[in-house]
């Protein structure tokens, strides 16, 4: 090792010991526990998928976690097909399929409406440990959902309840209510170029 490698991993040792101590400190700070509302929100590509993986780390620990799709309507996808074959895993798909291919707002809201009971119903019990609304913010940004009522929902469930929310457009009150919130920016997609959603990695 040259002096030059060991004054460098000298410089190294005492960066890390200072980040370390800043880090423990941080982790010695946190001392409150409770249920988190999550929200993943943004025009990038994962938000759903986010959430999933936080379905999959639940299960793993033996939680009962219940899923809300809103908007979408397709039944065929892994997710569903894993999850909803799990004991402790309830999933619902709510929608009746994306704006564009329903073109009649009423019948969305009337659906929206139906399947708002379920999930209310879910952020109610205590039974369940993770609650995840799919594309919920849809739902409040195109105002089919009253704000007011899904908000009071969400910040009344029970005290060790996790929830969390995904969908493009969350809106200010949401974010402000949340405990995280990830804004997933697009950089590039390949749907862009022509290139179809793939069996296994967009569905």
């Amino acid at each position: 090792m040259t002096e030059s490698d060991a004054t460098q991993n000298d410089r190294h040792r005492v960066r890390m010991q200072r980040k370390k101590a800043q880090v423990d400190a941080a982790i010695a700070r946190a001392d409150q526990k409770k249920g988190l509302l999550l929200v993943l929100t943004g025009h990038g590509k994962g938000k759903s998928t986010s959430a999933f993986g936080s379905v999959a780390r639940a299960l793993g620990h033996g939680l009962n976690v219940g899923v809300c799709q809103f908007i979408k309507a397709r039944t065929d996808t892994g997710e569903e097909a894993f999850f909803s074959q799990h004991p402790h895993c309830e999933w619902h798909v709510l929608g009746d399929g994306f704006t564009w291919d329903t073109q009649d707002r009423q019948a969305d809201i009337d659906t929206s409406k139906r399947g708002w009971a379920v999930a209310e119903r879910m952020l109610s019990d205590p039974g369940y440990d993770l609650v995840v609304l799919d594309e919920l913010t849809y739902l409040l940004s195109l105002n089919y959902l009253d704000a007011d009522r899904v908000l009071d929902a969400l910040s009344q469930r029970p005290r060790d309840q996790h929830a969390i929310v995904t969908g493009r457009s969350a809106i200010a009150p949401l974010r402000a209510l949340a405990d995280t919130v990830s804004e997933i920016k697009e950089v590039k997609h390949a749907f862009h170029a022509g290139i179809q959603a793939q069996m296994g990695l967009d569905y």
